[in-house]
């Protein structure tokens, strides 16, 4: 493995020993509500408020410490989640598990965005879009591991010993990180006003809505699938694990899916994918008690999982591509926000109409997208793809 070839998969790695920290306490909510006494949607605020974190401090973070060595702030990160998984693991009181949890989502944004920059950079700019897929199969890893691992591990050990996998994994990325990635000071440095300039651009701030809505229709209702899994479609905890894992598997093969459908087809994968994700949701609404349904269903799911995290990154990125730092930032912003909506959402569904009615949310937040993405590429000066936008693509 080469020097290039090396740095990549760090950066890789570490976005996944990231994103399976975020991802992770979805496999391991119904534990958490039982230790501490809260329902599964006040535990969910463990997800939610998270994903408020990664939104508020999108736009601002990566921002901040474009102008500081790479290396240093990477390490910083790793070595901030390290810290705070620890503490998790012995936290006695909600509050304090809460508290920890959320410091670190401000510094998500900073690991993330440089991930995206730094590996597209390396990799040159005819190689960029196969050295983001790879970022972006990190974070499909994450759920790979991290949803059913730490639903396996709090089941088979305890909940303390799966809070304990997030603290093991940032650790050694951690390690990795200052053995083997060399420092990287900013070559150029973009002033602050230049990188916010692309603020003023219609066409960013309708991809961050669509974004925003096309997020929301896929985690909006995955934060809660380990509740749907083992109360609606009356899986046992190993299958539940086993379900969730098959997911993740699905969405690596989605991003790369996504990678080919974006090159030959961005405009139309776009603008079909909520359409796919409403047919995949409709018979999950009546499909819960059947488990070879339930199955198939998960599978195509978790393929369009993975389409959908190359989706949201391509769709901002290409909208301002002039501040590419700024605009994956944005793109953090955008997608944990949906998240937090979604997951919002959802759950009145879940309080009001019981938890197999989790999909109505997820329903209603692919037609919202429809609509944004369909509004927006009937105007060309909006498109991202086309019309104004074409000297953006380059």
């Amino acid at each position: 493995m080469n020097n290039k070839n090396l740095l990549i998969f760090i950066l890789m790695t570490g976005v996944f020993g990231i994103l399976n920290t975020e991802m992770g306490f979805i496999g391991i909510l119904p534990y958490i509500a039982e230790r501490y006494g809260v329902t599964v949607v006040h535990a969910g605020l463990l997800i939610s408020l998270f994903a408020l974190g990664v939104a508020i401090a999108g736009p601002t973070m990566p921002l901040f410490f474009s102008r500081f060595n790479r290396k240093s702030v990477m390490l910083l990160v790793l070595g901030l989640f390290t810290v705070c998984n620890v503490i998790s693991v012995f936290a006695g009181d909600f509050n304090l598990l809460l508290a920890v949890r959320v410091l670190p989502a401000f510094f998500h944004p900073v690991y993330c965005s440089m991930a995206f920059t730094v590996a597209a950079m390396i990799a040159g700019e005819k190689d960029a879009p196969k050295a983001v897929a790879k970022i972006n199969i990190g974070v499909s890893a994450g759920m790979v591991a991290g949803v059913p691992v730490s639903n396996f591990l709090a089941e088979n050990i305890s909940l303390s010993a799966s809070m304990a996998f997030f603290a093991v994994v940032t650790f050694l990325v951690f390690l990795a990180t200052w053995f083997f990635v060399p420092s990287m000071p900013p070559a150029e440095r973009m002033t602050y006003g230049s990188q916010l300039r692309v603020l003023k651009k219609p066409m960013l701030w309708a991809s961050v809505v669509a974004v925003i809505f096309l997020n929301g229709s896929v985690f909006g209702v995955f934060n809660y699938m380990a509740e749907y899994l083992g109360n609606v479609a009356g899986l046992a905890p190993s299958l539940v694990s086993a379900t969730l894992f098959v997911y993740g598997v699905c969405n690596i093969f989605g991003s790369m899916i996504a990678g080919r459908l974006l090159t030959q087809n961005p405009l139309g994968t776009v603008k079909l994918f909520p359409f796919a994700v409403g047919l995949v949701y409709l018979p999950f609404l009546s499909g819960g008690h059947a488990p070879a349904m339930t199955a198939l269903l998960v599978v195509l799911w978790g393929l369009l999982g993975g389409v959908n995290a190359n989706i949201n990154q391509f769709w901002i990125f290409r909208a301002a591509p002039e501040a590419p730092d700024f605009a994956n930032g944005l793109f953090l912003t955008a997608a944990n926000l949906g998240c937090m909506a979604g997951t919002a959402f959802s759950g009145v569904f879940i309080e009001a109409m019981g938890t197999q009615f989790v999909f109505l949310g997820g329903l209603a937040f692919a037609a919202l997208a429809a609509a944004t993405v369909w509004g927006q590429s009937c105007r060309p000066a909006m498109n991202p793809l086309g019309g104004a936008a074409a000297g953006v693509n380059g």
